[in-house]
């Protein structure tokens, strides 16, 4: 590719965990900036520079070795020193630095010059502790207290922030070929390298939360190759779903993909045991959340179902017992959003958890099904079942508001979101003159949720011999799938509305969510081609995929959030849907537009959503300024495309697995290692042969890979 699109301002980024050090391209960190060292939503490093005699070392390059580890490579500008001037580009700074729970931090400096260098070293660093909240919103509120402490002999700086009891901090540690000292709030070196000469430091930083210490690795750069990290990526590699094709662009969109989840894996520690949930994305959002993770665990099924399980069992831990309306928690909601920082603890903001999604709770239950059908584990339903079930009655008891049958939202906090569906933007949920829409809203795909859960939750109850149950859900998603069809279909705007508004008019605005409704199951099959029709129509097909919105509405901004975007994972979603309804060729159609998009991005990274402008304007993908990338569901768009092209769909009833691929011309052949079913690890390999496409079994039994029925949905 000629041209490579770098999504927001050049940066550097490591993390791991809920921590996240996103710094400027030199590996730096001027003041000002949004940019920072976080730690569980609090800005422990605001401020990070090294100067030698008070000048700026050059950037030479840096980039990440990994997405917990960063390597820099500085030169000097002319120095002014005692000795004389030091000459420009003779003296070379490597600077290291990588997290493992702290982080560690080489420096090496190299005199190539001729004559001596002695210079003094300094370390500009500030901590403004901000709260994730407001260095997002721009205004920052100081509410406690800074202390620092510098210890000669320790060799060791303590920054900590106290607000009554929320504390945070960090200490950072110098192990240096010269003693530092603390002069003008600045950490000092002094250097004396004769030609030829080194000098090597290693700052090493703890990070403070009140409740635990997270130590700085001990080992330098070369060292984190053999970290704990580095084998936790290394096994995640080995464990997970291996790809080959001749498709070099899909084969890189994958395998960037597979690294994306696997730098997003989130420890979360409950009842002592550890369980890996996926963060949303960043570098705002390495936090617990419902919705994302719920779906990231959707399309990483065929990958790992290591991320369903997490997520069932920590967004089960957290499930709503009561109703709060601060917070939108109703009993048995899933929650939308946790956050740790100073707001959250103070409870000025909502996020302790906020509640405020309407279709995570509906989700759950579908991730369990999928869960169980991947891994026949049978404990998964034992120990999540009264989580399911108690999402269920939410549905039916809260979900439903006005007991018409349909799932509607309004928030009752003050502080609560405007719209709760996966398009959360106050203004994404529009009539077709512009306008917003009015409350409480019935969005079209929460009903195909339901759907998809009632008939998930049969086959849950009918593998427990819960018939009776298993039927009536089974009856109650035929009786929803019709009232659906009855209320959202308009046969003058051929499609279905995006919403039922709080008057239970349709709202007639031609939008991507329909395809969440193929994808789910309600839409009745003779209505499925209109649909299909109507999202790659020119005005909604953008050519890099569908657009969240009609480039006919008035609203329409291919640079805004929702209005306009291409989002990759609602792409994802649609291509199932398409595939779902026998639309094979028009699903790979929007696999080879992501794919292509994916293309463009700096190392195949898809980013969370692009610009939505039509590819004969845009002979690339434009980026939209501030998305997160990596990002979750994003990452996971791949997987879906995989699971669409290839016809991969579980039989928990049968316990077999369904293969229905219609490869493309553009990817001819696939080869699936290590795709793990119900405790047999399988290899496939799908070719394309003429018109027709092909899958052998090379490993596994081969009687638990079987074609779709005709009759099957």
């Amino acid at each position: 590719m000629s041209l490579e699109v770098q999504v927001g301002t050049p940066h550097l980024a490591i993390h791991q965990g809920q921590t996240v050090w996103l710094s400027d391209p030199d590996g730096q960190l001027v003041p000002g900036t949004e940019r920072g060292l976080l730690f569980r939503d609090t800005r422990l490093i605001s401020s990070w520079r090294l100067l030698a005699n008070g000048a700026p070392w050059l950037l030479v390059n840096g980039g990440a070795t990994s997405h917990y580890a960063t390597r820099v490579f500085l030169t000097n500008p002319v120095i002014p020193a005692q000795d004389g001037d030091i000459p420009a580009s003779t003296l070379s700074l490597m600077l290291g630095r990588w997290v493992e729970e702290g982080i560690h931090e080489d420096l090496d400096i190299t005199n190539h010059g001729a004559g001596r260098a002695r210079f003094n070293l300094e370390l500009v660093l500030r901590s403004d502790f901000a709260d994730l909240f407001e260095i997002k919103s721009g205004r920052i509120v100081r509410r406690g207290r800074i202390a620092t402490e510098w210890s000669e002999a320790a060799q060791t700086l303590r920054s900590e922030y106290r607000n009554d009891d929320f504390f945070r901090g960090l200490t950072l540690t110098a192990d240096a070929d010269s003693a530092a000292v603390l002069a003008n709030g600045r950490l000092s070196f002094e250097i004396d390298l004769a030609p030829g000469a080194t000098w090597h430091a290693c700052l090493l930083t703890d990070l403070h939360d009140g409740a635990q210490t997270l130590r700085a690795p001990a080992g330098c750069m070369q060292d984190s190759h053999d970290s704990e990290v580095a084998r936790r990526l290394d096994l995640w590699r080995r464990e997970t779903l291996k790809l080959r094709t001749s498709n070099e662009e899909f084969y890189r969109y994958y395998h960037q993909a597979v690294d994306d989840m696997a730098a997003l894996r989130m420890p979360v520690v409950l009842d002592g045991h550890s369980e890996l949930m996926p963060a949303a994305g960043l570098p705002w959002f390495a936090a617990l959340f419902g919705r994302d993770s719920l779906i990231a665990a959707l399309q990483c099924a065929p990958v790992t179902t290591g991320f369903a399980e997490g997520a069932l069992a920590v967004l089960g831990h957290w499930q709503a017992s009561a109703r709060d309306d601060a917070r939108d928690a109703e009993p048995g909601k899933i929650l939308h959003e946790l956050r740790h920082g100073e707001l959250a603890h103070f409870r000025l903001v909502p996020h302790t958890p906020y509640y405020g999604t309407a279709d995570a709770t509906i989700l759950y239950p579908i991730v369990l099904h999928e869960a169980w059908s991947w891994t026949g584990d049978p404990t998964l339903l034992q120990r999540h079942l009264p989580n399911a079930e108690a999402c269920l009655r939410w549905i039916d008891e809260y979900g439903d508001r006005d007991g018409d049958g349909f799932q509607e939202y309004q928030t009752r906090s003050h502080q609560g979101y405007e719209n709760m569906g996966w398009k959360d933007a106050g203004d994404a949920v529009l009539y077709p003159d512009g306008s917003r829409v009015k409350g409480p809203k019935a969005l079209c795909e929460l009903q195909g949720y339901v759907f998809d859960a009632w008939t998930r939750m049969a086959e849950v109850y009918d593998a427990l011999d819960r018939t009776d149950r298993a039927a009536q859900l089974r009856a109650r998603a035929r009786a929803l799938a019709e009232r659906f069809d009855a209320a959202f279909w308009d046969d003058d705007f051929g499609g279905f509305a995006y919403a039922l508004d709080g008057d239970k008019r349709r709202v007639l605005t031609s939008v991507s969510n329909v395809g969440h409704c193929l994808w789910s199951g309600i839409v009745k099959p003779e209505r499925a081609q209109a649909v299909v029709e109507r999202l790659l129509a020119p005005d909604m097909f953008s050519g890099w995929g569908v657009r969240t919105l009609s480039a006919r509405h008035p609203a329409y901004n291919p640079y805004s959030y929702q209005n306009g975007s291409v989002w990759p994972h609602d792409n994802g979603f649609i291509a199932l849907g398409f595939k779902r309804y026998g639309f094979a060729a028009e699903a790979a159609r929007v696999a080879r537009a992501v794919s292509g998009a994916a293309a463009f991005f700096a190392l195949h990274q898809v980013p969370e959503l692009y610009a939505g402008l039509p590819r004969e304007l845009a002979p690339y993908p434009v980026q939209y300024l501030g998305a997160n990338v990596p990002q979750a569901w994003a990452a996971g768009s791949v997987f879906s495309f995989l699971a669409a092209l290839l016809g991969l769909r579980p039989d928990a009833t049968r316990g077999v697995l369904q293969v229905d691929p219609t490869l493309p011309p553009w990817l001819p052949d696939l080869t699936l290692r290590d795709l793990r079913f119900r405790g047999e690890s399988f290899e496939l390999h799908f070719r394309r042969i003429g018109e027709t496409s092909i899958v052998e079994v090379m490993q596994g039994d081969p009687a638990k890979i079987v074609r779709p029925s005709p009759e099957g949905g």
